[in-house]
């Protein structure tokens, strides 16, 4: 549980879920031009998963931004749900620290234990979720790996129902529409 001493600077906290290769940073991304970038931010939980897997497995930082990501991905997430099993929001713990606008969107959460991790600071929260087809997100270059895309980090939020905002990023019909609600929320949290 979060204390008051630790709460956040945050006054309002956004949440982006979504699958692999279903465009979840790219609209993160294209929420945060649309905000204004002096009270708004992008966290992202998989930085200390990739700084810290670095560092053990004594790589480059570059070295899991191209093609070697893939090649260590199942490695990484099989290390990374040990060190959740021992400390189920480390990494979140980890990426909220550099946290210091009053706006933060999380561009990655994959875990229920993330969820209750934001959800205990007792701030608000808008949960968005980013959907695609497996057509689609074949077209972004997307393969189905076994091990990596029936594991419980593309996988667990699958049923989670309680989304305030669901985006077809197969179409992005909706997503200016939803942009402009999150906006609107924005606007309201910043004045109170």
């Amino acid at each position: 549980m979060t204390t008051n001493a630790q709460r956040p600077r945050q006054k309002l906290i956004i949440l982006f879920s979504g699958k692999r290769k279903t465009n979840r940073d790219f609209l993160a991304s294209a929420l945060l031009s649309q905000l204004d970038e002096s009270v708004a931010e992008i966290v992202r939980i998989c930085e200390p998963v990739k700084k810290l897997w670095t560092i053990k497995m004594a790589l480059k930082d570059d070295d899991l931004r191209g093609p070697l990501k893939e090649q260590y991905r199942k490695e990484m997430i099989i290390w990374s749900d040990k060190v959740r099993a021992q400390l189920p929001t480390f990494f979140c713990s980890e990426a909220f620290r550099s946290a210091e606008k009053p706006i933060t969107i999380v561009s990655d959460i994959r875990h229920y234990t993330d969820m209750d991790y934001f959800i205990n600071f007792n701030i608000p929260l808008l949960a968005v979720r980013i959907d695609a087809s497996d057509e689609k997100r074949k077209k972004r270059g997307w393969v189905f790996t076994k091990g990596i895309d029936d594991t419980k980090t593309e996988c667990e939020l699958d049923d989670f129902k309680e989304w305030d905002y669901v985006i077809d990023s197969d179409t992005r019909g909706n997503a200016q529409n939803i942009f402009e609600n999150i906006k609107c929320h924005v606007k309201y949290i910043l004045k109170t």
